[in-house]
């Protein structure tokens, strides 16, 4: 991660409406799932957002892929501001940009192998490649995630939860894209398979220089995992900090509530350490800017709330 270079996605102002309707079909009112969301994700980082559900999570990681395009904001994708591409230089430019669901089975077609999943990403993107090579290739992904290429052949259902996910893995990654939103990627796991997960996020991290928005509700996943994270309510970022920073000094007190609800082995502790927390001041409305209280540490601080 090198945070002196220019952001791969930089986020200004992002909000998302969707339109409702009374039942007696009058118009004009809107819900307002995120609002006023900004961040930055730099070369080699993972950004993590986490938040109850509800929070407009997911809703801010098809916005910034431009699956669902937002209301307002700005959503700059290595320097271009992908709101001003046409539909055929989007096209292109998702090549760079990928994301990898929760639901692995959902993602797959149950009609194509699992080889044949993956090379569509080639026939779409790299229509000068012949068959043999892109098998060459495919193949080469497979074994790059774990799974044993002589399984090229088979279909979804005749693989595990977890290696959907790597199938899922070796399709985004196939044509070497620079940003991955992994939307709950292992929420959807075992937990001894979620593990295995995270580590060959990390690995293809390292080999490849990618950048992520990891968007999970698992705290624990979530440090292990990210560099940043961001703490989302009710569709705002509350707090946004290097993760160590958060975890050990968190400043708003939904962000206290979160990591209080994070079970730990011993209820001795769990007692303490709920008893030392100051966790009032939750139901504020999040209206509070966000302001840099530490080096690299921004909290939205609700009114009558201090750092």
């Amino acid at each position: 991660m090198n945070a002196s270079q220019q952001p791969v996605v930089s986020v200004r102002d992002l909000s998302k409406h969707y339109p409702l309707r009374s039942w007696w079909g009058g118009k004009g009112a809107v819900f307002r799932a995120v609002e006023g969301v900004s961040f930055d994700i730099r070369p080699g980082e993972t950004l993590g957002l986490v938040g109850e559900s509800g929070s407009g999570k997911s809703t801010i990681g098809r916005a910034v892929t431009m699956l669902n395009p937002p209301t307002s904001g700005t959503i700059a994708f290595e320097g271009t501001d992908l709101a001003k591409l046409s539909a055929g230089a989007m096209r292109k430019m998702r090549a760079r940009i990928q994301t990898v669901f929760q639901d692995p089975y959902a993602a797959l077609n149950p009609r194509m192998s699992a080889g044949e999943y993956v090379a569509e990403a080639f026939k779409l993107h790299r229509r000068d490649m012949r068959g043999p090579e892109r098998r060459e290739a495919v193949a080469a992904l497979f074994q790059r995630v774990g799974l044993d290429p002589r399984f090229m052949g088979r279909y979804p259902h005749q693989f595990s939860g977890g290696q959907r996910q790597r199938i899922c893995i070796a399709r985004a990654i196939a044509l070497k894209p620079s940003f991955i939103v992994a939307d709950e990627p292992i929420a959807a796991l075992d937990v001894s398979i979620q593990a295995q997960v995270v580590n060959l996020l990390q690995d293809l991290q390292d080999e490849m220089g990618l950048s992520y928005l990891f968007i999970s509700h698992d705290l624990r996943m979530v440090r292990y995992l990210c560099h940043r994270v961001a703490v989302l309510w009710r569709g705002r970022i509350v707090e946004l900090a290097e993760a160590d920073a958060l975890y050990e000094d968190p400043r708003h007190p939904y962000t206290r509530r979160l990591l209080a609800a994070v079970p730990v082995p011993h209820p001795a502790e769990e007692r303490a350490r709920l008893a030392a927390r100051d966790l009032t001041g939750h139901d504020q409305p999040p209206d509070g800017p966000l302001t840099e209280v530490a080096p690299g540490h921004w909290v939205a601080l609700p009114r009558g709330q201090h750092a």
